[in-house]
Formats: structure tokens, sequence, C-alpha cells
């Protein structure tokens, strides 16, 4: 089968199209024929060797995909089953989506929703249930639609893209945060009431400013969060899901103390059970169709490594689907 293969030798890490024995696969009790994965910022990471996120060698990257079950040891699951997978270590310590075949722990796997294909959740995929996850975050802080202005940041990133459509279907007011103005018109097309320039968020600011927020879903971290955290209105929440921009938070509790706000982290790798299944009924509930048309590039495995280094330089918007399959 083919796989993308990261390897490590004598300090030199590479990543290859190689051709691969199912036989290697690692330990599991689900097989499944992958047809579709996707290039999150992870991957990208761990493709290009820019971030620690390979703890092993040789390691197939992919942190989510989608396919048919091809054997199974676990009753939950049977032969032709179509199934998805997201987190867990897989694409990290786990061979992951990027080939032809998986061989994992049924316990990760999701049966696939009613109602979504397999090319639609990975569309989604990891980012996408990230997404619906900061949704539900912020609806647990009680941010609800007629509490004012949602913010999100890295609006043109897959989480970003996902969020934004999904809070304006929902019925929120959306500013979306991006680093790139081209994007404006995409952004509004997803649901955008307005588009800000990173910019705005990027410089020290001070720890407590004008209330501008309801509430606000943030994926790049550093002094961007820390300034939005310093807007959020009395009693507003902020939904924290990633450091694109530094792992620092330059902040002081002035915001959590005299506003009573409240910083959620949101992780997607080890969501227990019952909230995956929900967050991805929610998903297929919620997002428009027009949807996976306006934010979805898709390309073959081979050209992974390429887009990898394109998503790192801030030139991909919104979703790149992965075809694996060769039917």
């Amino acid at each position: 089968m083919q796989a993308l293969l990261i390897e490590q030798s004598d300090g030199a890490y590479k990543t290859v199209l190689s051709e691969v024995s199912p036989q290697q696969l690692p330990p599991g009790n689900v097989t499944v024929d992958v047809n579709w994965s996707s290039i999150n910022y992870k991957d990208a990471l761990a493709i290009t060797g820019k971030g620690k996120i390979i703890r092993h060698f040789p390691m197939v990257p992919g942190i989510d995909f989608a396919g048919t079950v091809h054997h199974s040891e676990d009753p939950r699951f049977h032969v032709g089953q179509q199934v998805l997978l997201t987190g867990f270590g897989v694409g990290e310590t786990h061979w992951g989506g990027l080939a032809e075949q998986a061989r994992v722990n049924g316990d990760w796997l999701v049966a696939l929703p009613e109602g979504l294909s397999e090319r639609q959740a990975m569309i989604l995929g990891t980012a996408g249930f990230t997404a619906m996850l900061c949704v539900m975050a912020l609806e647990d802080g009680g941010v609800t639609p007629d509490k004012g202005d949602v913010l999100v940041t890295g609006a043109s990133g897959g989480v970003g893209s996902t969020a934004v459509a999904l809070l304006s279907a929902l019925g929120y007011q959306v500013t979306a945060v991006s680093g790139r103005e081209s994007n404006g018109d995409y952004l509004r097309q997803l649901g955008a009431a307005q588009v800000l320039p990173r910019s705005e968020f990027a410089a020290e600011g001070r720890p407590l400013e004008k209330q501008r927020w309801a509430g606000a879903i943030d994926t790049v971290g550093g002094n961007v969060l820390a300034n939005i955290l310093a807007q959020v209105h009395y009693s507003g929440t902020v939904a924290a899901c990633g450091l694109a921009g530094g792992f620092t938070l330059p902040t002081t509790v002035m915001p959590f103390i005299l506003r009573n706000v409240r910083l959620q982290g949101v992780d997607s790798v080890q969501t227990p059970a019952a909230r995956r299944t929900e967050a991805w009924k929610r998903l297929v509930k919620t997002i428009p169709a027009s949807f996976y048309q306006h934010a979805t590039t898709e390309i073959s495995l081979q050209e992974a490594p390429d887009v990898a280094r394109r998503l790192l330089n801030n030139e991909v918007t919104g979703r790149t689907l992965v075809k694996i399959s060769k039917a």
C-alpha cells in the first residue's frame, strides 16, 4: 500500500511517499481502508519537521481519517462499516491517516454519523471537530447569540473557518480576525459580519481594555489571546484551542477577577466518547451545505508535503482534503 512515511536517520529528517506492507502496520484491533484524510496544522509541523510532533520513527502522519472497516476484532465495528477517527495520538505516536490503510484501537473510532459522507467528514476533520468543541465551550459558558459579538481568530485556517460558519449558522454575530486581508470576501461568505486584521491584536496591550466581545474562539495564543481577554465582556468566555502565534500568555489576573471572564481550554485529542459523539452529531446538523464548497481544496497524497510547507507559511486558506483511495 502507499503511505506517506516520515523517517529520521543520522539527523536527517525526510518525508517520502513509500510502498509499505500492511504487515508493518502497528498493533490494533480494527483495520480501516482509508479513503480520505486532511492536512491540519499539526500534520504540517510533523511532515516538515518544524515541530516536535513525531515521537518515534518511522511514522505515518495524519491525525485524522475516514474510511471503511477492512478487518475488525472489535464487536462494535463490522467489515464494510464507515468510520472516522480524530486524535488519540494517531499520526504522532501511532501510524496515521496519510496511508491507504490504518490499524487502530476501536476505542478511537467513531461510526460515521448519519447524513455525513466520508469526504465531508474529512472536510470537517479534526479542525471542524475542534471548532464544534469550542462552540460548545462558549455555550457552556453562557455565551448566547443575544449576548453580543463573538470573535474568531485565525479565521482563515481550518478551525477558524469552521468556527465562523458554525457560529453564523447558530445566529451569532461573528467578527473574524485574519492575518491576510485578501481573505475578507471568503470569510464574509462563511458568515462573518466583520473582518479585522490580526495586527489590531498582535501588539502588547493593557490588562483591561474596552469591553467588545461576548466571547471568542482563539486559535493563535500569545499577545492575541491576551488582548482578547482584556476586551471580553463581563462574564464572557474565551475558548482557546491553538498556539500558532505562541504558547506564552502575557496577561494578568485582572480580566478573570474584575470581569469574571472564563478562559476555557479546548482539547480535541482525548475528548471523551460521549462528548465526541455529541460534537459530530451537532456538526452534521449545524454546518451549512455551502461550507463544503467554499472552504475546501482537494489534493492527492503525493501533494501533501508541499501543502504542509505552504500551510506553515500562511499560504493555505480553509481546509485541505487529501484523497487517499484510488477509486
